[in-house]
């Protein structure tokens, strides 16, 4: 591209514009993130503690079937503590933990699932971030939007000086893909929970979760040249 092409001339002016859409969509996926814990007074007890109520998390998330579109381990980890008084270091108890995550489809059962995970002993449960597909359509749907935005507005400049568009010379994208953004960070409904040992409670209600609506952005910069206009 030329210098004289990119900077527009009397015979072939020049118009930059920016083109914006803002979209909002239903989630499709939800995600809850479990730590489960575990405690022992020797390294391999507790190792085999937290293999064991491990191995009952992934069960119960697994018994979802359809339902479940991801799960994940994450960090492991067996730390030592150590007793506070005495002489020397001397190891009090291990503890152990593990994280998992898990990415649902279904929502009415995301609310059970989590209820059940809450209930077991030593384990917590964060969440749940709702989340569009990275192959959502929504995605595609905001960046043409935000093309015929800037086509729109283009043409209203060209309007507004008699005249009308009479090429594209560029669109850039400036970022629709990394400005599709969701609040991850504060969600709402958020919800934190952890169980402990003891009785053995009567199963608790399922937990009544309400979708979070996805923000989508997309912003794109175009350039076209006009007919010129008689001034």
């Amino acid at each position: 591209m030329t210098a004289t092409t990119q900077n527009g001339t009397p015979e072939a002016p020049r118009i930059a514009v920016r083109g914006e859409a803002h979209i909002e969509a239903d989630p499709e996926l939800a995600r809850i993130g479990i730590t489960v814990t575990a405690r022992g007074t020797d390294r391999r007890s507790a190792l085999d503690d937290l293999t064991r109520r491990n191995t009952h998390v992934l069960d119960l998330i697994k018994s979802y079937g359809d339902a479940i579109d991801k799960i994940a381990t994450g960090a492991l980890s067996i730390t030592p503590e150590l007793t506070k008084r005495g002489r020397g270091e001397r190891i009090r108890t291990y503890h152990g933990r593990v994280h998992i995550t898990a990415h649902l489809t279904d929502f009415t059962a995301l609310g059970e699932l989590t209820t059940r995970l809450a209930d077991l002993d030593l384990t917590s449960v964060e969440g749940p971030w709702w989340s569009l597909r990275p192959t959502s359509p929504v995605h595609a749907q905001a960046r043409q939007q935000a093309v015929r935005e800037a086509v729109k507005r283009a043409r209203e400049y060209a309007e507004a000086l008699d005249t009308t568009l009479a090429a594209l010379i560029d669109i850039a994208d400036i970022g629709a893909d990394d400005m599709a953004t969701t609040d991850h960070a504060m969600p709402r409904g958020m919800m934190r929970a952890a169980a402990f040992a003891g009785a053995e409670p009567e199963p608790a209600p399922a937990l009544d979760l309400e979708p979070q609506r996805q923000r989508v952005r997309a912003q794109v910069n175009a350039r076209f040249t006009m007919h010129p206009p008689t001034l």
